[in-house]
């Protein structure tokens, strides 16, 4: 029996893809662990969660962090996914020149419900690996929060589900307390 390969791509032939044509803006794909993945559309709740989070987000860290919605974040060699929710870092430019990169990431945030399963794994995996100090799940469903902390090899040492009516601060933002009622509409 004969066995194939799959063959990955880095980001830079991801981009050459782009680049070229080969892939256009109009096909919602993602580049993970080298390959190529179709997105999920967005259901009302899906992005309903995502806009208020981002709102809620962007109130609480005026002046001390970006939040981008559903842009890419360059996660070097082969990943260049497109998290519903990034803070990050303050830049000049706005990301002009570059995709935030992990040492440039405060929270990643996926919201999830037909995804809840490969955001806890496959993206969880992705995020650690890069080294990304705090991924969050909102499991719209149950209307939860899986927080991942204490990322050590392809994985997190920490995950913390949390309902939501608690409350929490991000490890970036310390003195800063999130009601997680408030990233659910």
């Amino acid at each position: 029996m004969t066995s194939t390969k799959l063959r990955l791509w880095t980001v830079d032939e991801y981009h050459r893809l782009i680049e070229t044509g080969i892939l256009t803006t109009d096909e919602k794909v993602e580049l993970l662990e080298g390959q190529i993945i179709q997105m999920s559309p967005q259901r009302p709740p899906h992005a309903a969660t995502t806009q208020r989070t981002a709102n809620y987000l962007s109130r609480l860290l005026t002046n001390q962090a970006y939040i981008r919605v559903q842009l890419p974040i360059t996660l070097l060699p082969n990943s260049e996914p497109e998290p519903d929710i990034a803070v990050v870092r303050i830049d000049d430019r706005e990301y002009f020149d570059h995709h935030p990169t992990a040492d440039e990431i405060f929270l990643l945030v996926e919201v999830a419900k037909t995804t809840l399963k490969s955001d806890r794994i496959i993206k969880a995996s992705t995020y650690a690996k890069a080294e990304i100090p705090e991924y969050w799940v909102l499991d719209v469903q149950e209307r939860q929060v899986h927080i991942f902390r204490e990322p050590v090899g392809e994985a997190y040492q920490q995950e913390t589900i949390l309902n939501e009516d608690a409350t929490i601060s991000m490890i970036a933002f310390a003195d800063v307390n999130m009601s997680l009622n408030q990233l659910f509409p």
